[in-house]
């Protein structure tokens, strides 16, 4: 069943006016410099934090980029307002280097990335990302192409299965979990998401639903970083947005696990310290670090926040600045 309420009624942008204010500095050193500044959301989903940031900043560029066309059909019609101050992008986002190289743009002030699958997402019932109702097995962000969650869950062998709901779920009971998957199927094809979720429930212990939430849940965030790899994506894009950002240019990210947080973490961190070999009698200018950190570890959601927003409770911030070009021998090849 689909939503009819307003798009901005339906998306509540996960700490909004932090991620404005951290990108504030980039778009004021753009101006300073007598640039237009340019903004990247790699994640636009419904448009939330994009009209925040044009709202915000008046002489700012937009590029939005989601590789799900229902997404950028109504952030559209969210932002058609400022429709001569963006352009939106029917792409992946760790094709960064080739979106803003058709656009003409030679570098950018500000990446923000919001992670995850969108509430446009979990709210349409029948893309199947979420396990409390029954929809069809498909979880694919971007419907026009991939594989789905029922060609996996009916395809994989159970080695496979397990890998991926252990790696990708973090899940204790992978090995249960893949079994039953492996015996529900040699019944009949599993299709909808209460087929599958009635094979979980056969094998996880009542007592751990009740401790560690719905019995289904990390499986089906496996299984949706699988059909989207998620992880390979995000670890391509953002070394793609630090080597795309000015100096002075700042990147903000969202992430709502520690797969994710993982991810960036050390993107972030390996540009944050120098790179000179241990007792290295000289710092040269290739080893000294090429970003700053602007967040203590990560940042959190207010309780009002949550309150407001439930789906905001696991996100975690950081933010990072690129402070000067960055090593031609670090950038790939």
């Amino acid at each position: 069943m689909s939503e009819d309420r307003p798009t901005g009624e339906r998306h509540v942008p996960v700490l909004r006016d932090r991620c404005v204010s951290l990108l504030a500095p980039a778009v004021a050193s753009a101006r300073e410099a007598g640039r237009r500044p340019v903004l990247v959301d790699a994640t636009l989903g419904m448009g939330g934090h994009a009209e925040a940031m044009l709202s915000e900043f008046p002489t700012a560029h937009l590029v939005g980029i989601d590789r799900d066309t229902e997404a950028l059909r109504l952030a559209g019609e969210r932002l058609e307002a400022f429709a001569d101050r963006t352009d939106l992008v029917h792409a992946i986002y760790d094709e960064i280097d080739d979106i803003l190289a058709d656009l003409g743009i030679p570098a950018a002030d500000g990446f923000l990335f919001d992670l995850g699958v969108s509430s446009l997402q979990l709210d349409e019932r029948e893309r199947g990302f979420a396990y409390s109702y029954d929809a069809p097995l498909d979880m694919r962000m971007d419907t026009t192409r991939g594989v789905t969650a029922a060609e996996i869950v009916n395809t994989y062998s159970q080695e496979e299965l397990l890998r991926i709901i252990r790696s990708w779920g973090e899940e204790k009971f992978a090995g249960r979990i893949a079994s039953a998957i492996v015996a529900a199927r040699s019944e009949a094809a599993l299709e909808t998401t209460g087929q599958l979720v009635t094979a979980i429930r056969s094998v996880v212990p009542a007592a751990a639903a009740r401790t560690g939430g719905h019995p289904a849940k990390r499986t089906f965030q496996a299984l949706r970083i699988e059909v989207n790899e998620e992880l390979a994506v995000l670890s391509r894009a953002v070394p793609e947005a630090i080597d795309a950002v000015r100096p002075g240019g700042r990147i903000v990210v969202l992430s709502y696990h520690s797969l994710e947080d993982r991810i960036v973490k050390s993107a972030f961190a390996a540009g944050s310290r120098s790179s000179a070999p241990p007792g290295f009698p000289v710092e040269l200018e290739r080893h000294k670090a090429y970003l700053r950190s602007l967040t203590r570890g990560t940042e959190a959601p207010t309780k009002l926040e949550v309150e407001e927003n439930p789906r905001a409770a696991s996100a975690k911030l950081r933010a990072v600045e690129r402070i000067r070009e960055r090593p031609v021998d670090r950038k790939k090849n």
